[in-house]
């Protein structure tokens, strides 16, 4: 919004620093500050709305220390971080920047699936929430959304390898890659690191590449539903899953920085996106809005984000990974989420395939997702979430190694 009226001003009356204005940089520096701002000033005012409006938090007994102390502690604080994102975003970034479009409707596309969840635990007194098939729909039809987006929409593009040719005359000439359609993305720890999803239907002859979509957008489910689930899973003690997630966002933009940059791509031998570099403002401020955030969900917490929060979380990390083409590595990035997913996982089907074979249900873990587990055996839970964080940037780190280790 203001990017359009500097550059309004900048033709008119040649405004001094209205061109700095237009660097998405700069537009990120401004609303990772706008965002914390909110997020901290403004997040006390709505922590004291939800008290009013006796929004509280609903504890079950699973026998973990401190849990009981818990009960009443406002809920729905997801809306803190949703506010503090999309306020820095619409002042700062081009609205019209496809990448853009897509992050703001994930954010209230799933912001809304967390928000009718908590709203049903809280004001309906039904501890299940919205039920987990439409929960599962919200993803689909997310997932099918940002597939279809990022397949068929022509601004979606990255740019083919530069090249030399050769002229009539015997000189070299070097000649830029153009924009082109793909659905290439990267593979971790390989040499030749890019992998394109028509791969797997190349047996199906030349025409086959015309239904890659097929395959594609069935991908772009998957991940984003894995990835929205194992943010929520996350989200069981204080500052687990705002700070781990803080983390995975900073480092996607990262990717973000490098990917919609030609220098650096090229340095680095990188897929060159045109138009990635947008992707700053919305990621800074939502690293804003996270960080922010903690500073009331820290322990002891005095608002927790909910599913408002945890499943948008989940949702938009999904959704930048696939755009700046770094998804394949979700699994490093996110070995958090993976392992507490992982951790569920095991347990149910455990304990399931022991009581039909024994009769009785046995279980691998004390109690699942895995920082129950740790809870369980006596570890406080501002070591485990510490930790957890160190894990988290240890496995940053890996992630971005993985621009020159192939």
């Amino acid at each position: 919004m203001l990017t359009y009226l500097f550059e309004y001003l900048e033709k008119q009356y040649q405004l001094p620093g209205a061109s700095l204005f237009q660097f998405s940089t700069f537009r990120a520096g401004m609303a990772i500050l706008v965002s914390l701002i909110i997020a901290t000033a403004y997040g006390k005012r709505i922590i004291l709305f939800l008290q009013k409006q006796q929004v509280g938090e609903t504890i079950r007994d699973l026998g973990l220390e401190g849990q009981k102390q818990k009960a009443g502690t406002p809920t729905m604080g997801g809306v803190i971080i949703i506010l503090a994102t999309l306020i820095p975003v619409l002042l700062f970034a081009r609205l019209d920047n496809i990448y853009i479009i897509l992050l703001i409707f994930t954010t209230v596309w799933m912001g809304i699936i967390g928000f009718a969840d908590d709203y049903i635990k809280v004001f309906k007194k039904n501890k299940e929430g919205l039920k987990g098939r439409f929960k599962v729909l919200g993803q689909v039809v997310l997932g099918l959304i940002v597939g279809a987006v990022l397949y068929f929409h022509p601004e979606v593009t990255m740019r083919d390898q530069n090249r030399s040719v050769i002229t009539e005359q015997y000189t070299v000439e070097e000649v830029k890659g153009a924009e082109i359609k793909s659905t290439m993305t990267t593979v971790p720890f390989f040499k030749n690191n890019e992998f394109d999803y028509g791969y797997l239907i190349d047996w199906a002859g030349e025409n086959a590449k015309d239904y890659v979509w097929l395959i594609f957008i069935p991908m772009i489910i998957l991940i984003v539903t894995a990835v929205s689930n194992g943010a929520n899973l996350t989200d069981g003690i204080d500052g687990l899953a705002a700070g781990t997630s803080a983390i995975i966002v900073f480092t996607l933009g990262v990717f973000a920085l490098v990917s919609g940059n030609i220098i650096f791509s090229d340095y680095l031998d990188i897929m060159y996106i045109p138009r990635v570099g947008e992707l700053l403002v919305f990621i800074t401020a939502f690293v804003g809005a996270l960080v922010g955030f903690l500073w009331y969900n820290a322990f002891p917490a005095q608002v927790f984000m909910g599913d408002t929060g945890s499943l948008t979380i989940g949702g938009v990390i999904a959704v930048i990974a696939i755009i700046v083409r770094k998804e394949l590595l979700i699994p490093v990035l996110c070995g958090i989420f993976f392992a507490e997913s992982l951790s569920v996982m095991l347990q149910v089907g455990y304990f399931k395939y022991t009581k039909n074979k024994l009769g009785e249900g046995k279980r691998i873990f004390l109690m699942s997702p895995l920082h129950h587990h740790y809870q369980k055996k006596g570890y406080h839970e501002s070591k485990i979430v510490t930790r957890f964080w160190i894990v988290g940037i240890m496995l940053a780190v890996a992630t971005i190694v993985t621009l020159k280790v192939r």
